[in-house]
């Protein structure tokens, strides 16, 4: 059954996954180190393995549950223009990214390709390749609807493309790496927008120093923020676009959506498929 209101099921697991993920291997790593510099107890070194054991289970648990609410998208703009392809969308799985963490449920990554074939293919020539050798690199980003902008960070380096299977599992490894940072490191430059009626939208993965907005700034539809980059969790220049229901990725519920194309039906693309956004 589709509802508009987010279930209160879905938002508490994901209030308490975002507890579990931050607790749970904070003790352990704890209990680890204080066994390392002091002679502490067994039994307060079993306590707080345990301690941090059971809410990082149950973290991973909520993060991976498969089971997603039907919620009724949200109305928003494209966040770009022109041809862009959709990889990890929402309209061909969910979770779409594999996991509930940092409010991904329903996210979506748009790679431009101002034609077909007209980017690098994977598996071909150098596996990390210089982000400006990707169309996408530099292209704007704008905001998807009004809203109030409540969190900027514009210092992530715009790193080489992860372009071959070896990359690829560099990129596996460097992501689990880039978790104990937390959000910023996995989103890299990124603008969190205010929507307004408790609505939330993250565009990740930008370019340094294109960032044209600042905490606390009034934002209007299709205004440019910044601009396309390959920084984070990235394995080539794209898009990192979601809804949430919180500010705090970490904490958040992730939020369906469709979004407005003047040329095309209003929905979210799937996974593969291109689209001329305007």
């Amino acid at each position: 059954m589709t509802t508009s209101r987010v279930p209160t099921w879905f938002v508490v697991a994901s209030r308490l996954r975002g507890l579990g993920l931050a607790v749970g291997p904070g003790l352990i790593v704890g209990a680890f180190l204080l066994n390392l510099v002091a002679d502490p107890p067994p039994a307060l070194i079993v306590g707080l393995t345990f301690g941090g054991a059971v809410p990082l289970a149950l973290g991973l648990a909520a993060a991976y549950w498969p089971g997603v609410p039907r919620i009724e998208p949200i109305e928003v703009g494209s966040p770009v223009r022109g041809r862009w392809v959709a990889i990890n969308s929402p309209a061909s799985k969910k979770p779409s990214h594999g996991t509930n963490g940092y409010g991904q449920t329903f996210a979506i990554d748009l790679i431009h390709e101002p034609e077909p074939g007209g980017r690098p293919v994977f598996g071909e020539g150098d596996g990390f390749r210089s982000p400006g050798g990707y169309p996408g690199f530099g292209q704007p980003v704008y905001a998807p609807s009004e809203g109030t902008v409540v969190r900027v960070h514009d210092s992530a380096r715009d790193h080489r493309s992860r372009n071959s299977w070896a990359a690829y599992f560099y990129l596996i490894a460097e992501g689990m790496v880039r978790e104990f940072g937390g959000p910023k490191l996995l989103l890299g430059n990124h603008v969190i927008l205010d929507t307004g009626d408790g609505i939330h939208a993250v565009l990740a993965h930008l370019k340094i120093g294109s960032i044209s907005v600042k905490v606390g700034q009034e934002v209007t539809a299709g205004q440019e923020i910044g601009q396309c980059g390959n920084s984070g969790n990235s394995s080539e220049p794209h898009l990192h676009f979601q809804l949430m229901d919180s500010p705090r990725p970490m904490f958040a519920a992730g939020l369906p959506f469709h979004m407005k194309n003047e040329q095309m039906k209003d929905d979210t693309p799937a996974t593969g498929e291109a689209r001329i956004f305007h």
